[in-house]
C-alpha cells in the first residue's frame, strides 16, 4: 500500500508541476474557505444576536457580545482581504484594486468601510424581511422568517458579499455566496444589486446572475433564473468579462416558479412572469406575461413570450 501511495503522490506532482508551467499560479497563500465561513456566520450573530447569537444571552451583555464578535470578526476579515490582495497583484481581473498601496493599509482601509457598511445593510434586511412576514401567509412571525426562511438566509450573507464585491474583493465575496448557496440552494453572484423589500419564497434553485439588478419590492419563487442568453467572445474566442448580460427588474416586479428571463433585457415595474415562461425579449412596465399569452393596454397579444 505504501508503494501505491507513494506512486500516487509522485504522479500527481507531475500533474500539478505541469499545470503550473502552462499557467503559473502565485506563490500567495489563498484566503482560507473556512475562515471565512466561520466570520461570516459571527457577522451575522452580530446583527441578528437574540436569533444567532448564543444560547442564553441577556438583554444586559448584547452589546458586550456584539462588540466582541464584530471585533474578532472583523479582524480575520482583515487578514483573508490581504490574502486576496497578495494575489491581486498577480491578477489582471483585479484592476479595480489600488494593489501599489501597502496591503495591510489598504485592507484596513477596506474593513472599516466594509464596517461602517453593515448598520445600512442590517437595516435593508430590516425590509427584506418584513417584506417576506408580510408576502407569504404561512409565515407566523418575524422570528420564524429570520430563523427558517432559505431566502432570508441568502439575502442576508449576500447583501455582505456584495459590500465585498464592491471593493473588488471578489474572491472572497464569492466563498460568502457559494456558501450560502449550499445551505439554502439558492444562487446568487455577489455582483447581483438587489433593491430594498426583496423576497424569495422557497428558493430552491434560483439562480441570480452577476449583472442582474434587481428593484425594490420585488419578488422570485423556486426555480426562476436570472440568467445570461449567451457569451461574448473576442477576436480569439476567450470569453469577455466584465460585461451587461443578466436582466434588470425594475420595482415591484414577480416572478412565478420556474420562470427563466435571460439575457440584459428589463422586466417593466409592476409586471408579472408567469410561471415556467422562457422570456428574452424587454417587457414594458404593468405586463402580465404567461405561456398561453402577453397582456398589457400597450403590449400587442403573445409579445415577449
Amino acid at each position: 500500500m505504501l508503494d501505491i501511495k507513494d506512486s500516487v503522490a509522485s504522479r500527481l506532482r507531475m500533474i500539478q508541476t505541469e499545470a503550473l508551467r502552462r499557467q503559473p499560479c502565485t506563490p500567495h497563500d489563498l484566503p482560507a474557505r473556512e475562515v471565512v465561513i466561520v466570520l461570516v456566520d459571527s457577522l451575522v450573530a452580530a446583527m441578528f444576536p437574540r436569533h444567532f447569537g448564543p444560547a442564553g444571552l441577556s438583554e444586559a451583555n448584547t452589546d458586550s457580545f456584539v462588540s466582541r464578535t464584530l471585533d474578532a470578526a472583523l479582524q480575520a476579515l482583515e487578514r483573508q482581504i490581504e490574502l486576496e490582495l497578495a494575489l491581486a497583484e498577480d491578477w489582471t481581473m483585479a484592476e479595480c484594486i489600488d494593489v501599489t498601496a501597502p496591503l495591510p493599509r489598504l485592507a484596513s482601509e477596506i474593513v472599516a468601510d466594509f464596517a461602517e457598511a453593515l448598520p445600512r445593510v442590517r437595516e435593508m434586511l430590516e425590509i427584506d424581511i418584513r417584506a417576506a412576514f408580510e408576502g407569504d401567509p404561512s409565515a407566523k412571525s418575524v422570528d420564524e422568517v429570520i430563523c427558517c426562511f432559505p431566502g432570508i438566509g441568502a439575502l442576508i450573507r449576500h447583501r455582505m458579499a456584495h459590500e465585498l464585491y464592491r471593493h473588488g474583493i471578489t474572491m472572497l465575496a464569492r466563498i460568502i455566496a457559494e456558501s450560502a448557496h449550499s445551505q439554502t440552494g439558492i444562487d446568487i453572484h455577489p455582483g447581483a444589486q438587489i433593491g430594498r423589500g426583496f423576497f424569495i419564497d422557497h428558493g430552491t434553485g434560483v439562480v441570480i446572475g452577476e449583472t442582474a439588478i434587481i428593484g425594490q419590492n420585488c419578488r422570485l419563487y423556486q426555480a426562476v433564473t436570472l440568467g445570461a442568453k449567451r457569451f461574448e467572445v473576442d477576436a480569439s474566442g476567450a470569453l469577455l468579462k466584465n460585461y451587461p448580460r443578466h436582466p434588470i427588474l425594475q420595482d415591484n416586479v414577480v416572478v412565478y416558479s420556474g420562470a427563466t428571463i435571460l439575457g440584459r433585457i428589463t422586466i417593466g415595474h409592476d409586471s408579472s412572469i408567469g410561471g415556467n415562461v422562457w422570456l428574452t425579449q424587454n417587457v414594458p412596465p404593468h405586463s402580465h406575461i404567461t405561456q398561453a399569452r402577453a397582456r398589457n393596454d400597450s403590449y400587442d397579444e403573445g409579445a415577449g413570450i
